[in-house]
């Protein structure tokens, strides 16, 4: 069963409604290819914009290498110093799993959940 009102607001039409649908009848504003153009700058934008902060990043993780592993020294230093003791990696249970393959393969596997979800968003 259908309502009477929405039947007759659906005929009436005043002149802006008929202006409208010629409007929306007519053929497409040809471009030149313009929508294709923004379309794909704005595309390559997004990616810029995606990738400067792991670029980033990881330069700055190799201009800083050797600047980390002196602060993890030093750090390990002081520790033995007040602790008489330095903590290592050997005296963990999970010791053998810190194997750098390991570390690596955890890593990747890291990243490719972070690239999933990403993908998922959009």
């Amino acid at each position: 069963m259908t309502s009477k009102i929405i039947n007759m607001a659906e005929r009436m039409k005043d002149e802006d409604d008929i202006a409208l649908e010629a409007l929306f009848r007519s053929d497409p504003v040809a471009d030149d290819g313009f929508s294709a153009k923004v379309a794909s700058r704005v595309r390559r934008r997004v990616w810029v914009r995606r990738l400067a902060l792991p670029t980033a990043l990881v330069i700055g993780l190799a201009i800083s290498a050797r600047t980390l592993l002196q602060v993890i020294a030093v750090f390990s230093g002081f520790l033995n110093a007040v602790f008489s003791s330095a903590p290592g990696l050997d005296r963990l249970p999970f010791a053998a799993a810190l194997q750098p393959s390991t570390i690596l393969v955890g890593a990747s596997l890291l990243l490719a959940v972070l690239l999933v979800t990403r993908i998922l968003e959009e």
